[in-house]
């Protein structure tokens, strides 16, 4: 067994510990067969059904508190005793390629506690902020942890590849900056099934924002997402509700479809960072691609989906 498919099977069996060895592998660049090995272990045909986490994106305005937010909320998971993942996505250093900032710098959390991993992945150049890599260790992590953060840095219209990878996507919003007005001017309004306004200690600017953007909702027809305030300065406030609202979400999904268009969303990312607009050209196209992606097995992993699309370009 190679040690991607054994890293796989770990994972399948929950063995936290794997975590940072399913890192090092994804972030490798040589390892294209060892992470095909890996995803293939913790596909929905090798587990037998969706694995098993809330795979939950987190994003929003640098500044907006989404760090200080995501300590509180590994916090709240784990007084439930579930355990938690992040993958915290930092800009990519143009020298080596690494993540610029620190995860234990940005977010708090308990280093001894075994179900907790928190790790910074690089952005890697992406526009949209997901690198293959942190796609590839989302979609791993999710068969053994209860909860898998992907949180992204900054927000705009074309950073919104974390919709694509996440069961539930929560947006921050900072009282007083203008967000709800950005947020609508660049659609991203269309991206959250959570809306989370922070810093709700500051009264009346917070209470503005969140109405602000109960109107914005209401314009766009949009009933199904919540607005939660939270404060994480003591006494910290609204976390709770916060969790039940991603709870909420989770438990209304058809989470069989939406993981599906997760992988196939994820396969065609992956094909294009490899293989430019010249290789969607020689599909046919974007939506040619999306059509054979359709055609596909549904319990495929995204590595297969990905091979199949580059023996149909040739």
């Amino acid at each position: 067994m190679t040690a991607g498919a054994e890293l796989g099977v770990r994972l399948r069996d929950g063995d936290l510990t794997a975590a940072p060895a399913v890192l090092n592998l994804v972030e490798r660049r040589d390892a294209h067969d060892e992470v095909a090995a890996l995803l293939r272990e913790v596909s929905p045909a090798a587990i037998g059904a969706e694995a098993r986490a809330h795979v939950i994106g987190i994003t929003g305005p640098p500044g907006a508190g989404k760090s200080t937010l995501l300590g509180e909320l590994v916090r709240a998971w784990r007084a439930d005793l579930r355990s938690v993942a992040v993958l915290a996505v930092d800009p990519s250093s143009k020298r080596s390629g690494g993540a610029l900032l620190g995860d234990r710098a940005r977010i708090p959390f308990d280093p001894a506690d075994a179900a907790v991993f928190v790790r910074s992945t690089a952005a890697a150049g992406r526009l949209g902020g997901l690198a293959p890599a942190t796609r590839a260790a989302a979609h791993a992590l999710a068969a053994a942890f209860d909860v898998v953060v992907v949180e992204t840095v900054g927000v705009g219209q074309s950073e919104t590849e974390v919709a694509e990878v996440a069961d539930s996507v929560a947006v921050i919003v900072q009282p007083g900056s203008g967000d709800v007005l950005q947020f609508l001017k660049a659609g991203i309004m269309e991206i959250p099934d959570v809306l989370v306004v922070t810093k709700a200690d500051l009264g009346d600017v917070a209470t503005r924002a969140r109405r602000d953007l109960h109107a914005a909702l209401r314009a766009l027809g949009d009933a199904d997402v919540e607005v939660v305030a939270v404060s994480s300065v003591p006494p910290v406030s609204g976390i709770e509700d916060l969790v039940a609202a991603l709870d909420a979400h989770r438990g209304r999904l058809d989470l069989a479809e939406r993981r599906l268009a997760s992988r196939r969303a994820s396969a065609l990312a992956d094909f294009a960072a490899e293989h430019g607009e010249r290789g969607l050209r020689a599909l046919g196209g974007r939506r040619a691609a999306q059509r054979a992606l359709a055609e596909a097995d549904p319990g495929a992993d995204v590595p297969a989906l990905v091979a199949r699309l580059e023996g149909l370009a040739g």
